[in-house]
Formats: structure tokens, sequence, C-alpha cells
């Protein structure tokens, strides 16, 4: 059979591009959703709750993240058994209608209930879109692509972060906070329309023995002429067949360390920090306030400076890509990283502590986000699609990603919590133990198990 035509081996066509580009909005909307609250929470802090404690700002940051984590663990399964499709149309569906509920029903009980809800949707995200990249790229180009998704969320940063800026920039209300959940209400809109189109994964049409209408699902995303020759797919297997979530920890237990500690790790310094980033950017007084400024111009004071941070994220996601791409191992990617991102954050302790210019300080933060983005939170979206078969990825990856958010979750709730206990001090040493924690687990699990 021609080369060309077998969906393993063929070359990139349009269609793979359309692929990544439905799947990566998953990865987008869910930083935007972090980044837009980590604004929204100084804003409320200013009207209506200026007693909010330190426990309950970190209840609000980590409400999507504890949807997040349920969504992702009961999502992947459900998609396993009865197909990726529907569940890939129903979250942007769910994601809209709560940011809808909470734009315009303004209360803190509402808010908490539509983050989670907004982040049950986006964890059904993160259980099927590496599974969607990487079941349909080919071989050479599949964990490039997968970690090109994961990059995606970088783009979420940067616009919520830039958006968020001038609002406020233009003069937003405080009292009007809920209005910046129209970014979130907009990217699920176009998440939905992207998908009425869309078919079912083709690969997991064949496991289900369905070989007549994963071919036609693969031309139809790929075009005429693709034939499926996956060699660990040419056979029905016992797709379907599910497992319960404890006997598939036990039997898979190496896999699921190995992809969900190092997450969990990793969840602190992407959500745990960036979450928070506005609030922390002030406690490092990286920007010169101007006696008796109105509160709501030192928020966007401090939203200026995240903007400035996010965009470095990007730049460290295609750094890790290009190493992936030229064939640098995973799990020795997300070492180096964890281990770089924890000599940041030392060196930033340092800086802090020793009163550095203020260029220095941000140096170190943006090193921190390289290292971060261009190991950990690249490679640990990459490893689940890896190492898992078909016919139990998007449960693997399910798993996976409820464990990134249940340390995300931690990270975000006491991160307000240290920052009142021990100021900057002790929540920069705290990150950096977490960044080098994952940098050990990475190197004493990967060098037995089967990584491409």
């Amino acid at each position: 059979m021609d080369a060309k035509r077998m969906m393993s081996t063929m070359p990139l066509r349009a269609g793979h591009f359309r692929v990544l580009a439905t799947a990566s909005l998953g990865q987008l909307i869910g930083t935007a959703l972090a980044t837009t609250v980590g604004v929204v929470i100084p804003l409320m802090q200013i009207v209506g709750r200026p007693g909010l404690s330190a426990a309950m700002q970190g209840l609000v940051g980590s409400a999507n993240l504890v949807g997040i984590a349920v969504g992702s663990a009961i999502l992947g399964p459900l998609a396993d058994r009865i197909g990726y499709l529907q569940v890939f149309r129903a979250c942007p569906l769910l994601i809209l209608a709560a940011s809808l509920v909470a734009i315009f029903v303004p209360s803190l009980p509402v808010l908490l209930v539509c983050l989670f809800a907004m982040g049950f949707g986006i964890g059904g995200e993160y259980s099927l879109d590496s599974g969607y990249v990487s079941e349909v790229m080919p071989l050479r180009w599949r964990s490039t692509m997968v970690g090109v998704a994961k990059a995606a969320c970088a783009l979420g940063n940067i616009l919520a972060a830039a958006v968020c800026f001038l609002v406020l920039s233009g003069g937003l209300s405080p009292a009007r906070w809920p209005q910046l959940l129209w970014i979130i209400a907009g990217i699920a809109a176009v998440m939905f329309l992207s998908r009425l189109r869309f078919v079912q994964s083709p690969l997991w049409l064949l496991e289900h023995g369905r070989r007549q209408q994963a071919e036609a699902a693969a031309e139809r995303l790929l075009g005429p002429g693709v034939r499926i020759t996956e060699a660990a797919a040419t056979q029905p297997s016992a797709a379907g067949r599910s497992v319960s979530t404890l006997a598939f920890v036990r039997d898979n237990w190496r896999r699921v360390v190995l992809s969900g500690i190092p997450w969990a790790c990793e969840g602190l310094g992407v959500y745990g920090i960036g979450v928070f980033l506005p609030v922390l950017v002030a406690a490092l007084g990286l920007e010169h306030f101007t006696p008796g400024m109105p509160p709501v111009d030192h928020v966007t004071l401090s939203v200026r400076i995240t903007l400035w941070i996010s965009c470095i994220i990007l730049p460290g996601f295609v750094l890790g890509l290009v190493l992936l791409h030229r064939r640098a191992r995973p799990a020795r990617l997300q070492t180096w990283g964890f281990l770089l991102s924890c000599a940041s954050l030392v060196v930033l302790l340092v800086s802090f502590s020793r009163g550095w210019p203020a260029w220095t300080t941000i140096g170190a933060f943006m090193a921190f986000e390289l290292f971060l983005n261009m190991g950990p939170h690249l490679v640990t979206y990459v490893l689940p699609a890896a190492i898992y078969p078909v016919d139990c990825r998007a449960q693997g990856s399910g798993i996976a990603a409820c464990i990134g958010k249940v340390g995300a979750v931690l990270g975000v709730f006491f991160m307000p919590v240290l920052l009142h206990a021990g100021g900057m001090h002790l929540v920069l040493v705290v990150s950096a133990s977490v960044m080098l924690l994952g940098a050990l687990v990475t190197a004493a699990l990967s060098r037995p198990a089967s990584i491409k």
C-alpha cells in the first residue's frame, strides 16, 4: 500500500492541522480561565468582599481545578466506552452555559458552582484532545503535534491577560468583574461551532471493530484515499471493556505514577503560581505604585507585568517542541525542565531577599516560566498519549489529568495561605521544593518505562 495514503506514514495534510486546531482549543480555554480567575479575585477584593480571606481566595482560585480533576476522571473512561465525539461536543456547551450563568447571576456562591462546572468540561477536554491528536497524526509527527496542542495553552494565558489588561485600562469598574468571563464564553462558543462537522476518532472506531466507519472517518478528517494500518490497532481489542479506576491503577501503577505525580508537581507552577500571578507580582514589589492610586489601578499594573511574564510561556513551549522533534527523550526533558525551574526559583528567592534590581527578579521569574513550559508543562501532557495503548488511552490520560489537577488544586488553595503565613519567602521555598520533587520522581521511574 502507498505509504502516502497510510495514516501512520502519510505526509501532513490540511486535515491534520484542522484536527490540531480544533483539539487545541481545550488547552487554550483551560489556561484562559485560570488567568481570568486570577484577575477576578483581586477585583472581588476591591468591591463587595474586602474581607475575602486567604482560604476563600484559594477556594475561588481552585474551584475550576476541582472541576477539571473530577471531569477528567469521569469523562475519560466515559469517552472510552461511548466514543470521543459525544463528549468532545458536550464539553464546550457545558463551559458556555456555566460561563453565561456566572455573567448574568453575579454572586460568590454562583461563581463557585459555575467555575466547577466550567472545570468539569475542561477536564473532559484534557482527556480527549491529546487522544484525537495522537491517534490521527503520522507516527513521526505524533509527539510533536501533541506538544503543539499543549502549547496552545500559552495562547490562552496571553489572550486572557491581554484582554483583561485592555479592559481594565479602558476603565472597567471592579464591580463589573463578571464581564471578564465573556472571554471564556466566546472561546467556548468557537469550540462548539468548530466541532459540529467533526467525526468520531478513527482508531476508537477501529478498536470497536467498526473498520468501515473508521476508514470513512479517516477520510472525512484527512481527505480521500486514507487507509488505517496502525499495527497496534489492526484487530478489534477489548475496547469498551471498562475497568474500575482502582484496578486500572493496580495494573498500570508505574504509568500512573510517572504520568500523574510530575503533572501534580507541575500543576503548582502552572496554576498555583499562574492563577495568583497578579497577586504575587504585587507581593514581589515589581510595580511602583503611586501613593493614593486607586486599588483597581494596582490590579491593572500587576496584570501588565503578568502579561509580560506570560509572553515567555510560548517560547518555552517552542523550545521544548524543537527538542522533542529532534528526538530528545521526553522524560529527560521533563527532568531537566523541573531542575532548571527549581534553580530559577532559587535565584528569584535570592534576588527578592537581597533586594536586587527589579529586572533581576523579573528575569528569574521569566526563566522559571521558560523552563517550566519547555519541560514539565509540555511533557506531562505528551507522556500519557505515548505510554498508554489506544483501548485505555482516554482513561489513562484522564487519570493523569485528574492527579495533575489535584496537585494544581492544592497549589492554588494553599498559595494565598502560604503568602499570608510566610510571605514570598515561604511561597518560593515550597515551590522550589515541589519542582525538585517532580524531577526526582521523573528520573526514578522513567528509566524502565517504555516511552517513545
